[in-house]
């Protein structure tokens, strides 16, 4: 399998690694693509795949080409590939808000797949989710899937709104975890702990918690259930969360963040 990643950033590089260790690929059948000299002197010194600073002479060759450009960056991009990606060539985007159509109308190809990783892809427990055009074949959705899953679980989605959902969920989902877990930090310097103690704590905390969840049927309400007690610490921690509305506040933060990518989209 051949594969182009375009844009040798974080996420580029996170692919580029991930199917080299999974075998997906060999170094041999791997390409990148970067725009500086800079930037493809860099990535050829990781020894990954052969890399290239022109679209002209790595763009045929290529079965899966992998858009990894800041979405900002998508309009020079496309001026770049314009008359090179051939009909049979499968286009992975993923470039947050850049639309099914507009990459199929940029590039004048139209087997599409538009995908949303996450951060945490970068260490292998990603989530992504993913949608394709109906000219992608069967054979070619599942290696697509293979490819993605290198890097953690994935979800395909048949409506493409469903994408910018996933960015509010999951894409942008880390951030705010890191919110909740500053903000207990925040709180413990304030009880005494010193800043490396409260790291620990919150953070062994977190980890603690979502392995549990991982490992049983329960739901997070059964599981608020197991950690409190009537009349408890738990207990008065939660009503002040609802007097604040720290759920409601979280859920439109969600919602402001599927809006904003629906923003981007148009």
């Amino acid at each position: 399998m051949k594969i182009l990643i375009i844009g040798g950033g974080n996420m580029g590089l996170t692919y580029a690694r991930s199917f080299v260790r999974a075998h997906i690929t060999s170094r041999l059948d791997l390409r990148l693509l970067a725009r500086s000299p800079a930037r493809v002197a860099a990535l050829a010194a990781h020894e990954i795949g052969t890399v290239w600073g022109t679209p002209e002479e790595c763009v045929p060759g290529a079965g899966i080409i992998i858009l990894a450009v800041k979405p900002q960056d998508s309009g020079a991009l496309f001026a770049r590939l314009a008359g090179l990606v051939r009909p049979e060539q499968v286009v992975l985007s993923i470039m947050a808000g850049v639309t099914v159509a507009t990459l199929r109308q940029a590039l004048g190809t139209p087997k599409i797949i538009r995908a949303m990783p996450n951060l945490p892809a970068q260490i292998g427990m990603g989530m992504t989710a993913f949608t394709s055009t109906d000219e992608v074949s069967r054979a070619e959705l599942v290696q697509v899937q293979n490819l993605l899953s290198t890097t953690g679980k994935t979800i395909y989605v048949e409506n493409e709104a469903a994408i910018d959902a996933s960015t509010a969920i999951s894409g942008s989902g880390p951030a705010y975890v890191y919110y909740c877990m500053d903000a207990l930090m925040a709180a413990a310097a304030q009880m005494g702990f010193a800043p490396a103690e409260a790291e620990l704590l919150v953070s062994q905390t977190f980890r603690g918690a979502v392995e549990l969840y991982s490992q049983a049927g329960l739901s997070c309400a059964d599981w608020i259930a197991k950690v409190s007690s009537k009349g408890g610490t738990t207990e008065a921690a939660m009503r002040a969360f609802g007097a604040g509305q720290v759920r409601e506040g979280l859920m439109a933060g969600a919602g402001a963040a599927r809006d904003r990518a629906e923003e981007l989209g148009r």
